[in-house]
């Protein structure tokens, strides 16, 4: 049964909770254009754990006011309710698990409040792009954040089924990787949730907050120039992921003191679904003692 959080500034999250209470903790954050469902397929792998599936603000079940973006729906501000439910709940080292939009909040949860994260584990974004992304063929593959700085963005797809439809099917089939296809059903289960009137705009609201990939690697201190994540980290890079190519992973240990890379050789952007037993792997080796 899907639960709502109490408010952190105003905004509940919706969250769904499998396995065993007592066990140990483990909380996945989904990303863009994505909600919790994103971890259908996980879910049932982690059986042996407390596992905690919320939609992020903005997003799915969870509030999508209209307020202002920079200070509701920055990174800080997401990792904020993410701390928020991790308290409420009474949980206690859990391990973080996130791709896209829920890789960035996780690490700022480990930025903020390192003493309540065991572990993470991430699929891209992560740090260490810096100037890269703003060369010719990356640009090919960002433009979309730039485009939903746009008013004209919300003006043209926001409650729109057809227009949310044949903009989501282009990131879930452009994406993805070779062996990986999101079933028409899937499709349709997000546009229901995208084409309510406001919740594309809530969607995008990430990136008017300039969190985005692009905003951020400009303002990336550059490697060695600040702290770095101490919580233990496993990052799962797909190798077919057209926006995060592999060679961007050569600068994590600038950014971690305690990084570990794995391969996902034939997934795409969405490893949740793509290579479920994987990440899955990576996550319950982290619950297990000596983890």
């Amino acid at each position: 049964m899907t639960s709502r959080s109490a408010p952190v500034d105003g905004f509940r999250l919706a969250y769904d909770r499998f396995g065993h209470p007592g066990a140990p903790g483990v909380l996945l954050l989904h990303g863009w254009p994505g909600n919790r469902q994103d971890y259908r397929r996980m879910v049932p792998l982690l059986s042996g754990a407390a596992e905690v599936v919320p939609d992020l603000r903005g997003f799915g079940g969870s509030d999508k006011h209209a307020v202002d973006v920079r200070h509701f729906y920055s990174a800080t501000a997401q990792a904020g309710s993410v701390i928020g439910l991790i308290r409420e709940l009474e949980l206690s080292q859990v391990v973080l698990a996130g791709y896209d939009v829920g890789s960035r909040v996780a690490q700022s949860v480990a930025r903020m409040q390192p003493d309540l994260v065991a572990a993470l584990v991430l699929s891209p974004p992560l740090p260490g792009a810096g100037e890269r992304v703003l060369t010719a063929k990356a640009q090919t593959e960002f433009w979309y954040q730039a485009f939903h700085q746009l008013p004209l963005a919300a003006e043209l797809i926001d409650g729109d089924a057809d227009s949310v439809r044949n903009y989501l099917r282009h990131f879930w089939t452009h994406w993805s990787g070779p062996n990986f296809t999101l079933s028409g059903d899937e499709l349709e289960r997000l546009v229901f949730d995208y084409a309510l009137p406001g919740a594309f705009t809530a969607s995008i609201a990430w990136y008017r907050a300039g969190a985005g990939m692009v905003a951020q690697s400009l303002a990336e201190l550059p490697p060695g120039g600040g702290p770095r994540i101490h919580v233990p980290t496993d990052v799962l890079w797909p190798v077919c992921d057209p926006l995060f190519p592999t060679e961007w992973a050569d600068r994590l240990e600038h950014y971690f003191t305690d990084v570990a890379v794995h391969f996902a050789y034939d997934a795409g952007h969405f490893t949740p679904l793509e290579c479920p037993e994987q990440f899955a792997e990576l996550i319950l080796n982290r619950t297990r003692p000596g983890g």
